[in-house]
This record gives C-alpha cells, structure tokens and sequence, in this order.
C-alpha cells in the first residue's frame, strides 16, 4: 500500500466523533480507511472505583519501571499498532497513527510510558476530553509493563481532576482494574455530564512516586 493512499482523518472531526461518544478503528494495520466506532456497551472505570490486585501492588511498591508521559509518542503508538504474540493484527492504521500525532502536538493525546534500563518496554495512550479519558491502547514488551502504565495514569487522572476512564470495550483483564461494562445510553449520559469538567491531565507534573500512585490506588480499593 502506498502511504499517500491512506484515508486522512480530519483531528477536528475526530474530536467531535469523541464528544459522541465514537472513535475510529481500522480492520487492520494496512488497512487504508477507518470506521467510526460505537459499542453498544462500554468499558468504563469511574475513577473513584478504582482498584487493583494485590500482586500489582506490591510490584508497584518495588517500583520496577521509570514511568513518564509524553516524551516518545510515536514509539507508543508505533507499539501499539504493532503485531505482537498471540495479536498477529491491530486496528491502528496510518490514519490513525497520523491523525492522533497531530493531536498529541496539540496537547489533546497523551502517553504514559514504562521504561527499564533507558528502553521503553510499555505504555499506553489516549485522549482527554473535559473529565473523561479515553485509553485507546497499551502495550508491554515485559510482563506487567501495561499495567504499571495504567495504575500511573489512573493516579495521574484523578489528581488531574478526571472523573472518568472509558476503556471502550469491557474485558475480564480490565474488570480488576473497576471496570464495568456500560450501555451506551448511560455511557452517552455519563460523558454529557464531564465533557466540561476543567480537569488538566498535567496537574500532577512529568513525574509521580509509586508511593503517590499507590495512595490514589488503595485509597479507593
């Protein structure tokens, strides 16, 4: 496929799309075009149900990854959209990945990424929309990378003054974090009610302690 082939997403429109509760996905990698997306039930974590399982914690406690936002969005995001065991196919095609750089410049999209040893072996990314968040995607090259990412970004987000995650689709894996599937009416309803929330997902500045993080976790377990 040639890369000037690709279907360009308009950043303004994707915006709106999120104030409604859509988001693009392609069918695969090199797929040129992306549909708008709305499930009929939602993944959605209210921030003050946050939770985690004790093993992560205590992994937590030991610190084992620097975690940072921000500083290597093309490398997350090329991560995420790329094969991996047992996902031989993403949904993140170069609209995409060109369509989320131009907001992340923006300010809008933002990283949380795990490091070890200076190599990035985690992360995740997503949108900030008023007090919603919404997690596109992570991905690990080392076991629990994902999820140290998500504890700091749950910590970050309700610091930030965040009153929701949605993680768009609802999962078993997900459900230990406090996630619960919603339908999209009450979905629709919850986002109408936070798109305005002055919430600032950089409140919190460039670093957290675990020690920070494990408060904002256990505080609501």
């Amino acid at each position: 496929m040639a890369r000037d082939s690709v279907y360009a997403i308009d950043p303004g429109e994707l915006l709106q799309a999120y104030t409604l509760g859509y988001f693009p996905m392609a069918q695969h990698r090199e797929d040129a075009h992306a549909v708008w997306v709305l499930p009929d039930d939602r993944g959605v974590l209210p921030l003050e149900d946050a939770r985690a399982p004790k093993k992560l914690l205590r992994l937590l406690k030991r610190e084992p990854f620097d975690v940072r936002i921000n500083t290597c969005f093309s490398d997350v995001i090329a991560a995420c959209a790329a094969a991996a065991p047992g996902r031989r196919e993403t949904w993140i095609n170069d609209a995409i990945i060109d369509v989320y750089t131009m907001l992340h410049e923006l300010g809008v999209v933002h990283t949380v990424e795990c490091f070890r040893d200076g190599h990035l072996v985690g992360g995740l990314y997503g949108v900030a929309l008023g007090g919603v968040f919404c997690g596109e995607s992570m991905f690990s090259r080392e076991d629990n990378a994902s999820k140290i990412a998500l504890l700091y970004l749950i910590a970050r987000l309700k610091i930030g003054g965040f009153a929701v995650l949605d993680t768009q689709f609802f999962s078993a894996h997900l459900a230990q974090f406090g996630v619960k599937e919603m339908p999209n009416a009450d979905y629709q309803t919850l986002l109408a009610a936070h798109l305005n929330d002055p919430a600032d997902f950089l409140k919190a500045g460039p670093y957290l302690s675990a020690g920070t993080v494990l408060q904002s976790i256990t505080q609501t377990s």
